[in-house]
């Protein structure tokens, strides 16, 4: 659980906004995949949030719906999602990586053996997006105890009485979405993203960090003045999409596309 908090304190130390990439796990392929996630702290990523394909990405918007069934047709499993994991760091000790997806797998895995295979694998947090508060003896209690971290979002639609529920027993970081609805479909009011990051911030010691809808340098220098890091998921899985070859197979730009974004959205924070 050290690494999240290890991060967020060096980055604060120098200043700094902490930038969070999400790739979704197996898409295009597994080992493009791990191409990806072995450069992107090189490019600039701080933490990495590595999606669980699911069939029924409720949140998500369609790049990201997309990237899940290009990963479920190429045979990626929450398994092979672990083993990814597991070969990430037999070189990356440091960079914080955070599971994000839906309960269903985690259910049917099932839950006692994925978060002991998870916390073995080297995850640090999990954020599971169709588990409320209410139901935290399902799962964020049992990977609390595991070791992981138990990320949780908050929304422009959580006002000051739920939100006491959503930071219960919330580690490692708040994810606030910026927008109402579903992943990368618009951009981010900054009036009210700050208003609600501010009230946020008034109830937790934990770090907010913010996404859905940003997708370049300038977005990103604009989130990260107002919140402790930014994530960027959809433009980097568009990004992915836009390299692929008419088989919708990985080709030479995949991974250098990915790396080339992420470098030039650090680079635009790093210059706020």
């Amino acid at each position: 659980m050290q690494r999240l908090q290890d991060v967020f304190a060096a980055l604060s130390s120098a200043k700094q906004k902490a930038l969070i990439t999400f790739i979704t796990a197996g898409d295009p392929d597994f080992e493009t995949s791990l191409q990806i996630l072995k450069g992107l702290p090189a490019a600039g990523a701080n933490i990495i949030e590595l999606g669980m394909p699911f069939s029924d990405p409720m949140a998500d918007g369609p790049a990201i719906q997309r990237s899940s069934l290009r990963a479920l047709k190429g045979g990626q499993t929450l398994h092979k999602t672990l083993e990814l994991v597991r070969t990430f760091r037999e070189t990356d000790k440091a960079t914080p990586l955070v599971l994000m997806g839906y309960y269903n797998p985690i259910y049917v895995y099932p839950v006692e053996d994925f978060l002991r295979d998870a916390s073995e694998a080297g995850v640090d947090g999990l954020i599971v997006v169709d588990v409320p508060p209410e139901a935290d003896d399902e799962l964020c209690l049992p990977a609390i105890a595991a070791g992981l971290n138990f990320v949780r979002l908050a929304a422009p639609t959580t006002d000051d009485k739920r939100l006491v529920s959503v930071l219960s027993n919330t580690s490692g970081f708040v994810y606030y979405v910026s927008i109402a609805g579903i992943t990368g479909t618009r951009a981010p009011d900054l009036g009210a993203v700050a208003h609600n990051v501010a009230r946020i911030k008034a109830q937790t010691p934990l770090p907010v960090v913010v996404g859905f809808g940003v997708r370049t340098p300038d977005q990103a220098k604009a989130i990260a003045a107002i919140s402790d890091g930014v994530v960027v998921g959809s433009a980097l899985v568009d990004a992915i999409a836009q390299s692929l070859d008419e088989n919708r197979q990985a080709t030479d730009l995949t991974a250098r596309s990915v790396f080339d974004l992420v470098k030039q959205i650090s680079a635009g924070m790093k210059a706020a």
